[in-house]
């Protein structure tokens, strides 16, 4: 929060050394400060705002938010404020679109507040850190019953061009909320270098649903400057940061797509002239992502939360390519979307198999989801994957080859993509159904072949499965 006292006095400078791209190498600066906000005057009377990225020996380099067209080294100022970036941050930002720099998009009026936060954050201490604990229903079977979403974790998407994944990001936007809970929950929804019409498309689907109403949205296109898309997450997880700590609410930040991010890093890195680091991404990609992903999770002693959900996609769906990869050590494991099941009419196409969610244990179980959870997701891994290899072999040597035992495997892992993985863009089922539905695909499993589910709960749960699928008992 902003403090009292006397403001700095802005400094102004006519000292350009040169412009390299998106950046400005300014002379003779004294004292400027990393993430300091400068204002450029352009020789023609307009204006431009930007930031400092680097300050030494005399030389500041500053980050120019917006194109460089009309900027010369001579007739061009800049006048350093003496102050970093904040965002003013109110409960009138609930139900807003702004751009990717926090100004208004939706013609509404701009955001008046004595509250002011640093966009950077202040890093949270580890010992102050609560275990992740209560479970977030999305309304998605692969993500609730597979790989669950614990309340302050960060579990991203992994997708490739052409995937849909803005269709999974603004259905779970919809359908996310926590169970048994009377406290609010909220939802950010920042978009990096994204299209008009993907954005349109976004308005148009919170607006429809409602969901703009609990949902501030922040968006750089891809007609933006580039260098916005780096200040963007940051004004996102600032806004996350201020309602889940200053107004104790639950909050969810959906961040699309990192890889656009990340380009813009590299557009920087490149400007500076650094040495690039794998596939020409500055070496500081990690701690860079890192600054984004640990702003999630939950303070003791407060009882607000934020729980990130950003996508990417994957370059040449490459899921080793230097983004995922870095992304993957930061996180509590990925989400992951096969261009396989897109081809034979599955959505989402997530690939349970490549999916992981490392917090999942801390958030089911009786009390949080129900009882037979953790035995009915393993079962249906198992079925699964071993249906994949029957189906593999039975593409070699025919279904007719296959025992009795392997076909049932082979008909589980066909009906786990067409029932449980598979569902309406509109459809928003509850874990209970969740779980009915896995059950129901594990219904012509001989008992003994259950060696991953308690007998007790195979007793309280498969009759009425079996029943509804018409098997005999």
């Amino acid at each position: 929060m902003s403090g009292a006292g006397a403001l700095p006095v802005p400094v102004d400078y006519r000292t350009i050394e040169r412009i390299a791209g998106p950046l400005l190498f300014v002379e003779g600066v004294d004292n400027a400060a990393y993430g300091e906000i400068v204002e450029i005057s352009l020789p023609d009377g307009t204006t431009r705002k930007g930031q400092v990225l680097e300050s030494r020996r005399g030389l500041a380099i500053v980050q120019v938010f917006g194109p460089t067209l009309g900027m010369n080294a001579t007739g061009t100022r800049v006048m350093f404020s003496g102050e970093v970036a904040r965002l003013a941050c109110s409960d009138e930002m609930l139900g807003r679109v702004f751009d990717g720099l926090g100004q208004p998009r939706d013609g509404g009026p701009r955001i008046v507040s004595q509250e002011k936060f640093d966009i950077v954050g202040n890093a949270m201490n580890p010992y102050s850190r609560e275990q992740p604990s209560e479970f977030i229903q999305t309304g998605m079977s692969n993500i609730d019953g597979m790989n669950t979403l614990v309340r302050g974790q960060k579990l991203p998407i992994f997708s490739a061009a052409g995937l849909p994944h803005n269709q999974l990001a603004a259905q779970i936007v919809r359908q996310a909320k926590v169970r048994n809970s009377s406290e609010s929950f909220a939802v950010i929804f920042a978009a990096m270098g994204i299209t008009s019409e993907e954005a349109n498309y976004f308005i148009r689907e919170f607006e429809r649903t409602g969901a703009l109403e609990r949902t501030v949205v922040f968006l750089n296109l891809s007609s933006d400057p580039s260098m916005e898309r780096v200040i963007t997450p940051r004004m996102a997880l600032t806004t996350a940061e201020f309602l889940a700590y200053e107004r104790n609410m639950h909050v969810l930040v959906v961040l699309t797509d990192m890889t656009n991010y990340c380009e813009a890093l590299r557009e920087i890195s490149a400007a500076r002239e650094e040495v690039p680091g794998r596939r020409g991404y500055p070496g500081y990609l990690y701690t860079d992502l890192a600054t984004i992903y640990e702003r999630a999770g939950k303070i003791k002693g407060r009882s607000g939360s934020i729980t990130q959900l950003p996508i990417l996609t994957m370059p040449a769906d490459d899921i080793t390519h230097p983004i995922p990869d870095l992304t993957g050590y930061i996180t509590e494991g990925q989400v992951v979307m096969a261009r396989d099941l897109q081809r034979r009419g599955v959505y989402p196409p997530v690939d349970v198999l490549l999916s992981l969610s490392r917090l999942m244990n801390q958030g089911i179980g009786k009390g949080r989801t129900r009882e037979d959870h953790r035995g009915v997701a393993d079962q249906l891994f198992a079925g699964y994957a071993t249906g994949k290899d029957q189906r593999a072999l039975s593409a070699i040597v025919g279904e007719e080859a296959l025992s009795e035992v392997d076909r049932i495997y082979l008909r589980i892992a066909d009906r786990f993509e067409s029932d449980f993985v598979n569902q309406g863009y509109e459809e928003d089922r509850s874990i209970e159904d969740t779980l009915d539905i896995g059950w129901r695909i594990l219904a012509d499993l001989p008992e003994r072949e259950l060696k991953r589910i308690k007998p007790e709960f195979i007793a309280r749960y498969r009759g009425a499965a079996r029943t509804r699928t018409g098997t005999p008992a």
